[in-house]
């Protein structure tokens, strides 16, 4: 992960993070042998939850689920902005939403750094805030402190989708988070794996982005 007070402009991050992807499509290698920060990063990780070692390869294969997850991503994240403007107060159905939207994004980033599928699903599962450091891990460069508090709020993003009013006591927490801060911060992260993967929006999705910027 990238601090704040070294971190590079995302201009360069995203330069960087391109230039290395090309590299690895030419020769696709094991994580251990990329000369890159992130060997060490992805080491600790490895140790930290007890998965085992990703072996990152790209594959045309791994960039074509990439882009299907991050398109599933932005269509979901369109949902959620126009649900929030019928609900902005309630959070449970918002955060269910929101999991899924940053679980789907993170995994497209993910593949296209060579994660393979079965890699993701054995370990990342709907485990938000594993993804996210994973991520960060590979150069993601998401360092808001406020999406790190989101994606442990999300983790897993599953419990989010029950019923808690008969068990009170076991209900989730939120956080705090409502509709109003929760979709910004996953457009945010969402519009940073356009970014770095350099996937093309789904057709529709930059008018309607442009509209609702305007």
């Amino acid at each position: 992960m990238i601090s704040s007070d070294s971190r590079l402009s995302d201009s360069q991050i995203i330069t960087s993070r391109r230039a290395l992807l090309r590299g690895l499509a030419i020769a696709p290698v094991a994580a251990s042998a990329i000369g890159s920060p992130s060997g060490g990063a992805l080491s600790a990780l490895h140790q930290r939850y007890n998965d085992e070692p990703a072996g990152l390869v790209r594959t045309k294969e791994g960039r074509s689920i990439s882009r299907f997850r991050y398109h599933n991503a932005e269509r979901w994240m369109t949902t959620l902005e126009a649900d929030f403007l019928i609900e902005p107060r309630h959070a449970k159905g918002a955060l269910h939403q929101a999991g899924f939207v940053t679980q789907q994004a993170l995994c497209a980033d993910l593949l296209d750094m060579g994660f393979s599928d079965a890699w993701n699903a054995r370990h990342i599962k709907q485990d938000i805030a594993k993804a996210l450091a994973y991520a960060n891990a590979c150069g993601f460069g998401n360092d808001c402190p406020d999406m790190a508090r989101l994606a442990a709020v999300l983790s897993p993003y599953w419990k989010w989708g029950y019923h808690y009013h008969d068990w009170e006591e076991d209900r989730p927490r939120t956080g705090g988070f409502i509709p109003a801060t929760i979709t910004p911060l996953v457009r945010a992260l969402v519009d940073r794996v356009h970014d770095v993967t350099g996937h093309p929006r789904p057709k529709g999705c930059q008018r309607r982005l442009q509209e609702a910027r305007s």
